[in-house]
C-alpha cells in the first residue's frame, strides 16, 4: 500500500506511453511517472548507502585461512560498483523497482564461517559457484517453478514478516532497541535505549526523524520518507556539530552515546579515487582441494539456499507494496527478476565483494511512488557515483536512515488483513514464518519454517493432494538446512 498520490502533472495513460522510454519501462503501464521514479531512487539509495561502508567493514574485519586481510578501500569501491551495476541491470532486465547489493548475514557467512578455512579467493570461488547454479535453477524454470507452488497467502506472509524483520532492522540499527548488557542473566533480551531510557542524541535524532516522517506519511505529502531521511541527517549534521558525540567506538572501546556506523560531519574531501584491485580475484576450484569436499559442498548448499528464497521474499514483499502482483502473488517478468539475480550473486564472487543479492530497502522507493526499473537507473547510477564520491557515503547515520525501514515495515505490515486466520492450515505456517524472520534475523528461517509446517499441516489433514510436488522437495531442502549442523558433524 503506497503512500505517494497522484503527481499535479499531466496524468499517466496507460494505454498511450509518451514515448518510446515509457513505453519500455511501462511507466505509464504501472501508473507511474518519472518524477515518482526519481524519487523512488533516491529514497532507495539513501537507505541502502550504508552498505558501501558496512560491508567493507565486515569483510576487511576477518583474515582468511593464510592470515590475509582485504584492503577497506579496494572493498568499498568494489561494493560501489557491483551494486550500482546490478541494480542497473535489475532496472533494465527485470524493470522491477528492486536494487541489489552485497547481502548482510551473506557476507558474514563469508567472512567468518569460510574464509578462516581458506583463501578468500578460494572463497569467493565457492559464490560464484553458487551464483552460477542459481542461474541455471532460473534458466531450467525451476526456481520460478518453486516460486510459483508457493500458495499466495503464504507468499502474503512472507511480505509481512519481511516488514517486521525491516522494523526491527532499523529499531537495532538506531540503537532504540539493545541488547540487555546482562541478557544471560534475565529473562529480557532486549531493551528500549540505554538501560531503558532515550539518554544519547543519537537515539533522539531517530525519534525525532521517525514522529517527523509519520506526519509527513498521514499528511500524504509526497516524498515523505526521502523528506524524512534529508531532515532527519540535517539534524544529525546540527546535533554532531553542537554536541560532538563522537562514533559508537572510540580507540576500539564501546560508546553507547554515539553514533551508528557514521559520524554525521561534512568530510574534508568529496572525490576520491576507487581502488578496483579485488576485481576477478577469485578461484573456483582451490577451496575443493584444501578444504575437502564436504566444507565446501555445505558452504554452497547454504548459500544457495539463502540466496534462493531471500529472494523469493523481497520480490514478494516489494510487489506487494507497490501493488504489482497478479493474482498468484507473482511479480511481472518474474524470470528476468530471479535471473538478474543469480546474476549479482556471482558478479560479487568475481569483484571480492561476497554475493550481491536484493535488498528490501527497495521497498522505501516503492513507498515513494517507485513502480519500474527507472528507479533502479537513479539508485545504480548513484551507486556508481560513490566510487568516486565515497566520503559522501559516511554522513548518513544509521539514526537517519533507519526512519525509512521502519515506516515501510509497518506499510508492509498492512497486508496481514488478507490473510484467513481461521484457517489454521495456513494460518499457523504465516504466523511461523511471519514471526521467525524478526525473530532470527534470517528470511530464509521463516521462509523455511513456514513451507515445512505448511506440509506438515496438510499431510496431517489428509490433503496430500492439495500440496503442490515441489513444495515436498523444497521442505526436504529446508530439514536439511535447518539440521546443517548436526551433518557436518556426522560427517566430518
Amino acid at each position: 500500500m503506497a503512500i505517494a498520490p497522484p503527481d499535479n502533472g499531466i496524468p499517466s495513460d496507460p494505454a498511450h506511453p509518451r514515448n518510446g522510454f515509457d513505453r519500455f519501462f511501462e511507466i505509464s503501464a504501472r501508473g507511474s511517472t518519472m518524477s515518482r521514479e526519481v524519487r523512488g531512487g533516491l529514497a532507495t539509495f539513501f537507505t541502502m548507502a550504508y552498505i558501501v561502508v558496512l560491508n567493507p567493514l565486515i569483510l576487511g574485519g576477518a583474515a582468511d585461512g593464510d592470515g590475509k586481510k582485504l584492503s577497506i578501500p579496494a572493498l568499498a569501491a568494489a561494493t560501489a560498483l557491483v551494486a550500482g551495476l546490478m541494480t542497473i541491470l535489475m532496472g533494465v532486465v527485470g524493470r522491477f523497482p528492486m536494487a541489489l547489493a552485497a547481502g548482510l548475514g551473506v557476507n558474514a557467512l563469508v567472512a567468518f564461517e569460510i574464509a578462516p578455512q581458506m583463501t578468500w579467493a578460494d572463497a569467493m570461488g565457492l559464490v560464484v559457484i553458487e551464483g552460477v547454479l542459481i542461474a541455471i535453477l532460473v534458466l531450467t524454470g525451476l526456481r520460478t517453478a518453486v516460486f510459483r507452488s508457493v500458495p499466495t497467502q503464504l507468499k502474503t506472509a512472507i511480505g509481512v514478516g519481511i516488514g517486521l524483520f525491516l522494523t526491527i532492522i532499523g529499531l537495532v540499527d538506531a540503537g532504540f532497541v539493545r541488547r540487555v548488557p546482562d541478557a544471560a542473566n534475565t529473562t529480557v533480551p532486549v531493551g528500549l535505549g540505554i538501560n531503558g531510557k532515550i539518554v544519547s542524541w543519537p537515539m533522539l535524532v531517530f525519534v525525532v526523524g521517525l514522529l517527523v516522517t509519520l506526519v509527513l506519511v498521514v499528511r500524504r505529502v509526497r516524498g515523505a520518507i526521502l523528506i524524512g531521511i534529508l531532515a532527519s541527517t540535517a539534524l544529525a549534521i546540527i546535533v554532531e556539530a553542537v554536541a560532538k558525540v563522537g562514533p559508537s567506538f572510540v580507540d576500539g572501546k564501546p560508546n553507547p552515546h554515539g553514533w551508528s556506523l557514521n559520524v554525521p560531519k561534512l568530510p574534508e574531501r568529496i572525490v576520491d579515487i576507487p581502488d578496483l584491485s579485488l576485481l576477478g580475484n577469485f578461484n573456483v576450484l582451490g577451496s575443493w582441494s584444501r578444504a575437502g569436499w564436504l566444507i565446501p559442498l555445505m558452504f554452497v548448499f547454504t548459500l544457495l539456499i539463502t540466496d534462493f528464497f531471500d529472494t523469493m521474499g523481497t520480490m514478494v514483499a516489494i510487489g506487494q507494496e507497490g501493488d504489482m502482483l497478479d493474482e498468484q502473488g507473482t511479480p511481472p517478468r518474474a524470470k528476468e527478476i530471479l535471473l538478474v539475480d543469480s546474476i549479482a550473486a556471482a558478479a560479487g564472487g568475481a569483484a571480492s565483494v561476497s554475493s550481491n543479492t536484493s535488498y528490501i530497502e527497495s521497498a522505501s522507493g516503492v513507498a515513494e511512488g517507485a513502480r519500474t526499473g527507472v528507479a533502479n537507473l537513479v539508485a545504480g547510477g548513484l551507486f556508481l557515483l560513490a566510487m568516486f564520491l565515497s566520503p559522501l557515503s559516511t554522513v548518513i547515520p544509521f539514526e537517519a536512515a533507519s526512519t525509512a525501514l521502519v515506516v515501510v515495515g509497518f506499510l508492509m505490515m498492512t497486508a496481514v488483513r488478507t490473510i484467513d486466520w481461521t484457517d489454521y492450515e495456513i494460518a499457523i505456517p504465516a504466523f511461523l514464518t511471519i514471526t521467525l524472520m524478526p525473530f532470527t534475523y534470517s528470511i530464509s528461517n521463516g521462509i523455511g519454517a513456514g513451507i515445512i509446517s505448511y506440509v506438515l499441516l496438510k499431510l496431517a489433514k489428509g490433503k496430500a493432494r492439495e500440496i503442490h510436488p515441489l513444495l515436498y522437495a523444497v521442505a526436504v531442502l529446508f530439514v536439511l538446512y535447518f539440521l546443517r549442523g548436526p551433518i557436518e558433524s556426522a560427517l566430518a
